[in-house]
């Protein structure tokens, strides 16, 4: 039974040590200034500030996504075609459109 408390003694101690061990690598890749910046607060906290402070820059949005009105596939807005106000996924498909309503084909261009 003594060996078991044992064991489980030793297993919080290694997860403390290399939970500091962490936190001290955090603070000494960010400059050493982690703690004067925010008073201490990450240095018993362990609220992850210093994933923040080595990834500064904040994370990329997705791209936004339209709805083709020919077939109804979304694609990015960057690859989108837009005629007469209207979304399509290729040139091919607002060419399609504008023959099938009558539009005209200049538009599709």
């Amino acid at each position: 039974m003594r060996q078991i408390f044992l064991l489980i003694l030793l297993f919080i101690v290694g997860q403390w040590l290399v939970k500091a061990l962490r936190r001290a690598d955090a603070r000494t890749g960010a400059g050493g200034h982690a703690a004067s910046r925010n008073g201490g607060a990450d240095a018993g906290a362990g609220t992850g500030n210093g994933a923040n402070a080595r990834n500064p820059q904040p994370p990329q949005l997705a791209e936004p996504m339209i709805r083709c009105a020919e077939c109804g596939v979304h694609a990015p807005k960057s690859d989108s075609v837009i005629v007469a106000g209207e979304a399509f996924c290729s040139a091919d498909h607002a060419h399609r459109h504008a023959v099938r309503t009558g539009t005209n084909r200049r538009d599709a261009r």
